[in-house]
């Protein structure tokens, strides 16, 4: 289980798989000067509710991954999360698209690696 910290104070634990996802779609946005707000829904020991921050390039954001390997990326489901960056709400985590699943192989979305 990983974590996500911004600019020092909101942070959120996601597995270690997706926060990988997560980073390399913040930092692509990131380096193209993309401005975005991140929500994720926060776990009922801490009251629950929702947290939402504005990311731009000016933020400070710690990925902290707690295994030592880099995972295999799934593009499918890198281009799924650019596509909910760049929607009016912004970027949340949506579940990974597997093999089989109505939308692997659609290429509508442009790549981001």
């Amino acid at each position: 289980m990983g974590r996500f910290t911004y600019d020092g104070g909101p942070k959120v634990e996601i597995e270690d798989r997706a926060l990988t996802h997560l980073q390399l779609v913040m930092t692509a946005k990131l380096r193209r000067g993309e401005a975005f707000p991140f929500s994720w829904r926060e776990d009922v020991s801490l009251g629950g509710g929702r947290t939402t921050v504005w990311v731009h390039p000016a933020s400070s954001l710690v990925f902290k991954f707690f295994g030592s390997r880099s995972p295999d990326l799934n593009r499918h489901w890198m281009q799924d999360l650019a596509v909910t960056a760049s929607q009016p709400a912004g970027l949340y985590l949506t579940p990974e698209p597997l093999r089989g699943d109505p939308t692997w192989g659609n290429e509508e979305h442009p790549l981001l690696v």
